[in-house]
């Protein structure tokens, strides 16, 4: 008998004891929304690596100011463009926020307020004797894979069917550098990434008058995902509203910004 009491008062005392380590413990902490932006390294000025090593660019920077405002964290991924769409439908990432095409791509994606207007330009060596999009009949034009300027191209059907070849690389740096070679006869590209070329080569390239096309960025979200495009488009709009958008944009004129474009602060 006296062993069963002992066995009992035992059974008690655990019971106790885990019964008062389950009170004393605490709720876990509701975790802090993130915000993973996906983007091209290799896409100033919306989007570039910085000589220390660090990831930059108008872009970038308004999506942490968003985050700053929100008390939401922020990572940037630099992602291949063309696998953006793998790494949001994945949750790779949560948006696609880098120089991004809105026009054209209207059902695709959920989207934010379009904040920049952007062209679709030809660019080419100063020395190349080539001032018109009728003069690149028979020539090799780069694009980067699966951007808009290889759409524009497309829809631009007589201008597509008068050229040698559309060659696609993976990022503007290589098709510039085989620009400079003579591998390619002219690149086409967002104005801004241009304006940079241009402004980083002085002397070396210029940009025919006549754009392919004209066309918005937007921040994309997964098609559906209208919470957090929510919260983000107010936070976008209201940067715009107050100043915030220009003042960050002068900070990229000399990466190749162009401060008309901004279609939110006109």
């Amino acid at each position: 008998m006296k062993k069963i009491l002992t066995i009992l008062l035992a059974v008690c005392l655990l019971a106790g004891l885990f019964a008062g380590c389950g009170s004393s413990s605490q709720p876990a902490a509701a975790e802090k929304q993130k915000l993973i932006v996906g983007f091209d390294a290799e896409f100033p000025p919306y989007g570039f690596i910085a000589p220390d090593g660090s990831y930059d660019g108008f872009d970038l920077a308004m999506a942490k100011e968003v985050c700053a405002r929100l008390g939401w964290d922020f990572e940037a991924v630099a992602i291949d463009w063309d696998s953006k769409d793998a790494e949001l439908s994945s949750g790779n990432i949560n948006c696609i926020w880098n120089g991004f095409t809105y026009t054209g791509r209207e059902e695709d994606y959920t989207w934010s307020e379009p904040y920049v207007d952007n062209s679709i330009v030809i660019v080419v060596k100063a020395d190349a004797s080539i001032a018109s999009l009728a003069d690149l009949a028979g020539k090799t034009v780069m694009a980067q894979a699966a951007s808009s300027a290889v759409d524009a191209i497309a829809a631009n059907e007589e201008f597509a069917a008068s050229l040698k070849e559309v060659v696609q690389l993976a990022d503007y740096n290589s098709g510039f550098m085989e620009l400079k070679q003579g591998s390619v006869d002219a690149v086409a590209a967002d104005i801004g990434v241009a304006t940079y070329q241009i402004a980083s080569n002085a002397g070396d390239y210029v940009i025919l008058s006549e754009p392919i096309s004209t066309e918005q960025y937007a921040v994309g979200f997964l098609k559906g995902n209208t919470e957090l495009r929510d919260a983000v488009n107010e936070q976008l709009l209201a940067i715009a509203a107050d100043g915030t958008m220009l003042k960050i944009a002068q900070e990229y004129v000399d990466e190749g910004l162009v401060l008309e474009g901004l279609c939110l602060i006109k």
